[in-house]
């Protein structure tokens, strides 16, 4: 951060004594260089446009984070502004810096560095565009732009297309606290899901009767068809809560979200059943690796994967997905049928994952 401290002062003209305040140092209200002493502020609003409505899109794809400013009344002659990208985490987290710029110079940092831009497509344009959308790259941004000691801000919601799915480890029912689900579902090629992802599950079908932590570490689960061993006759179909638990005390299952998918799944034909470590190796030999939970599950959402064969996966289950069901391929409703998490000397046939 002194790095990027020291590199805004440079850009300015008379760095040094100048304040600082909001992650910038200002001019102190001067208006260097339009020539027409306009009083900014005496009367003048600065204005910040953001969308309303979530934008949604697809892991890998690019996106463009609308973002625009303008002045009421509006001023003839350009204004040097800053602007400042970054995104709001959950859980009362520090925000994370995702770019900063000053004229056409500008900074990206972490994950983001490489990967994003301001589009600048027309006067006072500020959008950010994010090319190679990862799956950790969804939520809230806030676009501050910042014209002397005045600022304004929008947010903009940025949701991938992904599926939501229950989780639980081998060892049963109710076996992670929060930071072990956070980890399950990493190793899914998942993310523990947020609220408004397992709300818009619930909207679309998921019926669940097993409790799981969220993202911002309440427990819930989504009951479509209330019955009696999950809350009861009497409550009414939605998501039911247990609030907020104790990250680390606390154990249920979890709520994954898995994004759409840049590769493929496919089931392996082989011509003999498989144990885990052969089926393994197996799907290696293809030139591909073992699929995981979160793979399947996303192949069978936005590919329509559909296939009556049980087939390991990374974590050592076995499961198959279903998109048209059909006699004698389990429940009539489509879904990921799940066999479990038989002893992996047993012989299933394989479900395999290649990256495009």
């Amino acid at each position: 951060m002194g790095l990027l401290l020291l590199v805004l002062v440079l850009l300015l003209p008379g760095g040094s004594g100048l304040p600082f305040y909001n992650g910038f140092y200002y001019s102190n209200g001067r208006n260097p260089g339009n020539g027409h002493g306009e009083g900014l502020f005496n009367g003048v609003k600065l204005v910040v446009e953001t969308p309303e409505e979530t934008l949604f899109t697809y892991r890998g794809a690019s996106v463009t984070l609308p973002c625009r400013y303008h002045y009421e009344p509006a001023l003839v002659s350009p204004r040097p502004v800053r602007v400042k990208w970054w995104k709001l985490l959950e859980n009362g987290a520090p925000e994370q810096d995702v770019l900063v710029a000053i004229g056409l110079k500008h900074r990206s940092f972490g994950a983001y560095r490489g990967r994003v831009h301001l589009r600048r497509d027309k006067e006072r344009d500020v959008s950010l565009e994010i090319r190679d959308l990862r799956r950790e790259d969804y939520g809230r941004y806030r676009c501050e732009v910042i014209d002397g000691l005045e600022d304004e801000s929008g947010l903009v919601e940025l949701e991938l297309r992904g599926v939501v799915f229950p989780y639980q480890p081998r060892q049963g029912r109710y076996q992670l606290n929060f930071h072990e689900a956070q980890q399950a579902c990493k190793e899914q090629d998942a993310v523990v899901a947020s609220f408004e992802q397992l709300f818009r599950a619930w909207e679309e079908g998921l019926d669940w009767c097993n409790a799981g932590w969220l993202q911002d570490a309440s427990v819930q689960y989504p009951i479509t068809l209330p019955r009696q061993p999950c809350g009861g006759l009497g409550l009414a179909p939605g998501v039911r809560s247990y609030g907020p638990r104790h990250r680390r005390l606390h154990r249920y299952d979890v709520f994954c979200f898995a994004a759409a998918l840049r590769g493929r799944v496919y089931y392996l034909e082989h011509p003999e059943k498989l144990t885990l470590a052969e089926a393994t190796e197996a799907c290696r030999e293809d030139g591909a690796q073992i699929a995981k939970v979160g793979q399947l599950f996303a192949a069978w959402k936005f590919r329509g994967l559909d296939r009556c064969d049980a087939g390991w996966l990374a974590d050592g289950s076995v499961r198959y997905p279903v998109a048209h069901p059909r006699p004698n391929c389990g429940p009539p409703e489509a879904g990921v049928r799940s066999f479990g998490f038989p002893d992996p000397q047993t012989s299933y046939g394989v479900y395999c994952y290649r990256q495009r």
